[in-house]
């Protein structure tokens, strides 16, 4: 069995076979899978498909990225949301120095007050970072990030930083880069951090995993990043699935 911890099935590129997308991905045993939510539309539609599939949970935040567009009123309404049955987690939250969207000291005060959110609802917190690392760990550290712990999602850092975040009780989430054959860093972090600290995901429909990459992805391929971990390890497939679902149950609070 394994859990797709991070798959935007609310994404435009799902519109038209979101339906055929999730069977294949059952079919390949992934039995779970997170979709993100990170404005208003995505968010009400993660809540949606987590009503109407039983293996289906929501995480609910605010982007970085968009960072400008939230609102008082947006960040309550995350916060009643928390309250759902089927809401795991507050993100994508973070921050992003790639695109000049919003700038820098707006989605930290927001990375700041998303982070409390989390802390005062008590969920883990789906962190988002994109040539910030510096920032985002500093800010995990100011805001005292331990208390509710989360996700480093699609970590893309060096095996220090992924040591300074497991520190911090935050998980170390793959994707489809670590599948990547000049992805040496990526792959570096599969080998030498402990499967404990381990989740898989797909960032669906981004990311897709060699040999797929350039086209859409799904959450079907999330396999195929555990046979990457797995063949890194020099484990079995079955070992990474057991342990990193393990590790996704326990960190979303989520009964098998």
């Amino acid at each position: 069995m394994f859990i797709d911890t991070h798959v935007h099935l609310n994404a435009d590129q799902y519109e038209n076979d979101v339906e055929e997308v999730i069977q294949r991905a059952l079919d390949a045993s992934v039995e779970k899978m997170v979709v993100i939510g990170f404005d208003r539309k995505t968010i009400e539609k993660a809540i949606i498909l987590a009503e109407q599939y039983p293996f289906i949970y929501a995480v609910v935040g605010w982007h970085p990225v968009d960072a400008i567009d939230c609102t008082e009123e947006d960040l309550a309404w995350i916060e009643s949301l928390a309250a759902h049955p089927k809401v795991v987690g507050i993100g994508e939250v973070g921050l992003d120095y790639y695109w000049d969207k919003s700038p820098k000291e707006v989605q930290q005060q927001l990375f700041r007050k998303q982070i409390r959110l989390a802390q005062k609802v008590n969920l883990p917190i789906i962190i988002h970072n994109r040539d910030a690392t510096a920032d985002v760990v500093q800010i995990l550290k100011e805001e005292e990030a331990e208390i509710t712990g989360g996700i480093m999602h699609c970590f893309s850092g060096s095996v220090e930083t992924a040591k300074e975040c497991i520190h911090m009780n935050f998980m170390i989430s793959l994707g489809g880069p670590v599948t990547f054959k000049n992805a040496k860093i990526p792959k570096q972090v599969a080998k030498e951090v402990a499967l404990d600290h381990l989740l898989i995901e797909t960032d669906a429909p981004y990311l897709t995993p060699h040999p797929y990459r350039g086209k859409r992805n799904e959450p079907a391929y999330v396999t195929l990043v555990a046979e990457e971990i797995a063949r890194l390890k020099g484990l079995s497939v079955e070992e990474v699935a057991k342990r990193t679902t393990e590790n996704a149950l326990k960190i979303f609070n989520i009964s098998l």
